[in-house]
């Protein structure tokens, strides 16, 4: 069944110490196709991020930022509540969106609720190569990254927005949530995000461990979800020494933060 295609969209942005990044990202967000409007919420940068975004701000109407701390899923709730659009897109500070990210999400509204869009990773390539294992529920991907996610506002507030318990993984659990509630999930494969791998090997494995942190978040908060997980798939296609270290670095973050996480 057909939808209306939703028209204006507020994308939504949190950032921290973006200040070798930012300038890419909000060059390719301010020409993207019209209305929409620029929601950036800043977690308490120490470089020059905030003085970056708001040179932005003064020049284009539409680009508004915030301050706001906290983890992950807290910055991004706060953007939600300051912005005004039927549709949200989420992108991260670290990413370059293609020309016509916008309008193709734009389209894909027209077939599902809630909208991914191909996210590609740009940098080193033994980390470029590197593939996401979705996990699938009820038929939907909901491993989809939200990096380049699409939701409509009213369906985002209604399950709760993002849980700001978590660590990472708070995208996932927020499909799951979305899925359970009766959305939909479209995949759009032409609304593309340029999204940067680290830039070193330490950089790399620390994102891996916290990562598998927040994959014990989700074993803690949705135990039978994993009964659908297929971790073969990653052994499969991910063979390569650069995949065999995230993993353990993955595994080290799962077993610690069951030790020593914070709980609910």
């Amino acid at each position: 069944m057909r939808r209306p295609v939703a028209e204006r969209f507020s994308v939504v942005v949190t950032v921290r110490n973006e200040e070798r990044s930012l300038a890419a990202l909000l060059d390719s967000l301010v020409t993207q196709e019209p209305p929409l409007e620029v929601v950036l919420v800043d977690a308490h940068s120490t470089d020059r991020t905030r003085e970056i975004a708001r040179t932005y701000a003064e020049r284009f109407e539409f680009l508004r930022v915030y301050e706001e701390g906290g983890t992950r899923g807290a910055g991004r709730n706060y953007g939600v509540q300051r912005s005004d659009a039927p549709y949200v897109a989420f992108i991260d500070g670290d990413c370059i969106a293609s020309p016509f990210w916008l309008r193709n999400l734009r389209a894909a509204t027209s077939t599902a609720e809630v909208v991914a869009g191909k996210t590609v990773s740009i940098g080193y390539k033994a980390f470029e190569a590197l593939e996401r294992v979705p996990l699938y529920y009820r038929g939907f991907d909901i491993t989809h990254p939200s990096c380049n996610l699409a939701y409509p506002r009213e369906r985002f507030l209604a399950i709760g927005g993002f849980d700001e318990w978590f660590t990472t993984a708070e995208d996932i659990d927020l499909n799951l949530r979305a899925v359970q509630a009766g959305a939909t999930i479209g995949f759009a494969p032409e609304a593309i995000v340029y999204n940067r791998t680290r830039g070193s090997y330490y950089d790399f494995l620390r994102q891996a461990f916290w990562n598998g942190a927040g994959r014990k978040q989700l074993t803690m908060k949705h135990g039978a979800l994993w009964s659908s997980y297929r971790p073969s798939m990653l052994f499969r296609t991910q063979a390569s020494p650069a995949a065999l270290l995230r993993l353990a670095s993955a595994l080290l973050g799962y077993t610690g933060y069951r030790a020593f996480g914070r709980r609910r």
